[in-house]
């Protein structure tokens, strides 16, 4: 892929398929610092990252859910591995619908991961890197915030809030030196959905991190995986709601 720039590649989500296999696409040259709440079990990538041309790999430990813990962690980097070149928040839960409907605190939880802490985060790495005058930011929005559905309007809920944001603080950041990306991928086959039947336009883990790296390396502020699925969530907004709130997940 083009050049995206100089500092360290920080992966939010270390052990997330989707940051792993674009992890690897911008590692040549480039020092990985993957952030997971445990260090065990990561060999495979930190060897696969190496192989790909990365200056070095370090795992750092890191607790989305644990919001008073983010600055930390940032300075913490910025001492060790310097300005963040491209932060990749990559985190993120789906949560169990039909306990959601029941378990308040289940919904919350969803809403805490895939929401509220990537807001923390992602208004951190902003000052910071604004401050800096330059850096990136990778977001992973979905179809599933384009238009909430019935079917899992808790976790579709938190992705929609997360776009706003993310579209809001792109703005915001304009001019500033600092590139924010929003990643809006359809059904991904992986880890995460195993057991679920597969949704029209599914996409992998590695076909959304070629999309990603294409993307930043031609500056584009959004990014849908496949690019199909930009028709089909102008058509979902089209849907009558006596229609809309009996499509599947």
């Amino acid at each position: 892929m083009e050049d995206t720039g100089t500092g360290a590649v920080v992966i939010f989500g270390g052990r997330s398929e989707i940051g792993g296999e674009l992890a690897v696409r911008l590692a040549p040259g480039r020092e990985v610092v993957l952030t997971t709440r445990g260090d065990d079990g990561l060999d495979q990538q930190v060897s696969a990252l190496r192989a790909a041309g990365a200056t070095a790999v370090h795992v750092k430990a890191f607790d989305a859910d644990d919001l008073a813990g983010h600055g930390a962690l940032l300075d913490e980097i910025a001492v060790e591995h310097g300005p963040i070149g491209i932060a990749v928040l990559a985190f993120g839960i789906l949560g169990d619908q039909a306990r959601a409907e029941v378990d308040a605190e289940h919904a919350v939880a969803v809403v805490h991961t895939d929401y509220v802490a990537q807001v923390s985060l992602l208004t951190r790495l902003a000052d910071r890197m604004r401050a800096a005058g330059r850096g990136r930011i990778v977001v992973f929005s979905s179809i599933a915030g384009n238009r909430v559905r019935r079917a899992n309007y808790v976790y579709g809920s938190a992705k929609a809030g997360l776009d706003g944001f993310a579209s809001g603080l792109a703005d915001a950041l304009h001019g500033s030196g600092v590139h924010l990306l929003i990643v809006r991928p359809g059904f991904v086959i992986g880890r995460m959905t195993a057991g679920m039947d597969p949704a029209p336009l599914s996409s992998t883990p590695a076909q959304v991190a070629e999309a990603t790296a294409r993307a930043l390396a031609t500056d584009k502020r959004t990014v849908w995986v496949p690019g199909s699925l930009a028709l089909l969530a102008f058509v979902m907004r089209l849907l009558p709601q006596a229609l809309w709130r009996r499509m599947p997940r």
